[in-house]
């Protein structure tokens, strides 16, 4: 055994999170681990002090919400003063003001808040904002929301080319943007650079599976969220079950996204999407994603 793997054994063991006997070839891809800050659940450390908990955790970098509470100040001092990069921001109200909306008015309020998302993002130094581009429910149809989200995510692109900022539309269960194919031709047809897919490898498992996706989305695959999905969970326990798994402990083939990713010639951020915690929860999260997307 290498003196890295004894180490990230050792690491699994002693936070209690060991992968009871799965094992996962090594992957090809140079890939670099970040989480949510919201995910950081250590109430009494300031920010600056959650920053430099994920670097002495090893973690490369960190996403942000946005808009948000916070002062954007501390969250650039933080940045500078730990070295560790925010890579990029989430759309906070992607959900309930969304641009598939047939209110123009709640469209509208979805649209200001991607602005203040590019706007923060830029300030952060980040390099895309993930969106979730449109919802389908009983009142919106799916060519609406088809039709109504690239209409205005179109108003926003040259303010995203201005600032230097791409906006990655994520697979969410919002019903809408069901197959990789669709999903290649919805960023195709704006026709820019500015747009790209974050691709969500967890998410897909319940109705697919992420090789295929990532081989479809190839270059459009702008980052990688994180998370696991268990099938036989999800049958007995119901559909949101099946992510209540830790990472390698579900239905997510690593080593054949990894050969997908390698493939693609991916290179770039993965971050986790999970339950947040503390420090020790933290540690050993890092250890997995280390164990099913190491670095070379």
């Amino acid at each position: 055994m290498k003196r890295r793997d004894f180490l990230l054994t050792s690491a699994l063991g002693a936070t209690g999170l060991a992968f009871a006997g799965h094992s996962f070839a090594r992957s090809r891809i140079p890939v670099q681990k970040a989480v949510k800050f919201g995910m950081i659940q250590e109430p009494e450390l300031s920010i600056v002090e959650k920053f430099q908990l994920l670097k002495d955790l090893g973690f490369d970098g960190v996403e942000m919400d946005s808009p948000n509470d916070l002062d954007n100040d501390e969250v650039i001092a933080a940045r500078d003063a730990t070295g560790l990069p925010i890579h990029g921001v989430v759309d906070s109200v992607h959900w309930r003001q969304t641009l598939s909306d047939p209110d123009a008015a709640v469209r509208e309020a979805g649209l200001n808040g991607l602005k203040t998302a590019i706007q923060d993002a830029h300030a952060y130094g980040a390099s895309t904002v993930l969106l979730v581009p449109a919802v389908v429910n009983k009142q919106v149809s799916y060519a609406d929301a088809y039709t109504r989200s690239q209409s205005e995510i179109r108003k926003v692109l040259p303010m995203a080319v201005e600032h230097g900022i791409k906006i990655a539309f994520e697979n969410v269960w919002n019903k809408f943007l069901l197959s990789p194919l669709e999903c290649a031709r919805y960023i195709d047809e704006f026709e820019s650079d500015s747009v790209g897919w974050y691709f969500d490898v967890g998410n897909v498992v319940a109705y697919g599976w992420p090789e295929h996706w990532i081989r479809t989305l190839n270059h459009r695959i702008l980052k990688l969220d994180i998370k696991e999905y268990s099938r036989s969970k999800a049958d007995t326990e119901g559909p949101y079950a099946g992510f209540r798994v830790p990472l390698g402990e579900g239905d997510c083939d690593w080593p054949v996204v990894n050969e997908a990713l390698a493939e693609i010639g991916y290179q770039g951020w993965a971050t986790a999407e999970v339950s947040g915690g503390d420090r020790t929860y933290l540690e050993g999260l890092a250890a997995r994603m280390d164990h099913i997307l190491p670095a070379d």
